[in-house]
């Protein structure tokens, strides 16, 4: 009986409030906020997503008009690598001629000097040979650019690369060239063949090399597997000074056509 009594006050309460004027409007004003509140979530949700395709876009169309092609070359490190040999196989290489270094032994001195034409030359760079004897492929010591690929009468074939803050290599005695000018080579890109020149016949088969550091030789043995970094002209000078008085240079024993390119390398003594 309990039960029924309650059930029936339950569904009178209902009813009351059923018909109270203030209901359906109540339901209906419930009803519309939360149909509106669906409306602008979704469109809400529509919008971010179009945005985003739309940033999307924008970043494709920034990307697709950078023009990779035409952007400057950055060398890769290249102050960061060590001087190479400039040739595989480096354990076979033997140095025939030594760069003329004043503050070398008298043997060391003696090895430095290159007779041609019954006269004395002092080396400004070193002849590298395979142990051999034998042809090998010249490769370029560093990253840089090839500035200059000449024949020369004495020399040989020459190619010169330049690198980073006012440092060059060049290579002598060349037999085939594989560059040209303005070529863009990387470490250890082969650059031509070893060969023989006149001025160098006593070292055979060779690659002449040298190295040039804000317009001063220096001795390419001395920086050889150390970064190019190091290397110095400031060291150089300081071993020249250090030198005797007679072993300087006599102006008189300079080499009269010493302005010729056929001189651009060794200095007579």
């Amino acid at each position: 009986m309990r039960e029924e009594e309650n059930k029936n006050v339950s569904k009178n309460n209902w009813k009351r409030i059923l018909r109270k004027k203030w209901f359906f409007p109540s339901v209906y004003l419930v009803a519309a906020a939360l149909i509106l509140t669906g409306v602008l979530w979704y469109q809400s949700s529509l919008t971010n997503v179009e945005d985003l395709a739309d940033d999307q876009d924008n970043l494709q169309n920034e990307t697709d008009q950078i023009d990779y092609d035409n952007q400057p070359a950055t060398p890769v490190m290249e102050l960061n690598e060590n001087l190479n040999m400039p040739l595989h196989n480096r354990d076979q290489a033997v140095i025939k001629t030594k760069f003329f270094d004043y503050s070398a032994s008298a043997e060391d001195r003696e090895k430095a000097l290159i007779l041609y034409d019954n006269h004395y030359y002092q080396s400004e760079g070193v002849d590298i040979a395979r142990e051999d004897g034998e042809s090998f492929d010249v490769l370029a010591s560093a990253t840089g650019t090839v500035t200059e690929v000449k024949e020369d009468p004495l020399l040989g074939n020459v190619v010169e690369i330049t690198h980073q803050d006012g440092l060059t290599t060049r290579y002598m005695s060349l037999g085939d060239v594989l560059v040209e000018t303005g070529a863009e080579v990387n470490q250890d890109d082969a650059i031509g063949t070893a060969g023989q020149s006149l001025m160098g016949q006593a070292s055979g088969v060779h690659v002449h090399f040298e190295v040039v550091k804000d317009g001063n030789k220096v001795n390419p043995e001395t920086y050889f597997n150390q970064p190019l970094s190091n290397i110095s002209v400031e060291d150089e000078k300081s071993e020249q000074k250090d030198q005797p008085e007679e072993d300087k240079q006599p102006e008189d024993k300079k080499e009269p056509n010493e302005d010729s390119e056929s001189s651009i390398s060794m200095t007579n003594t």
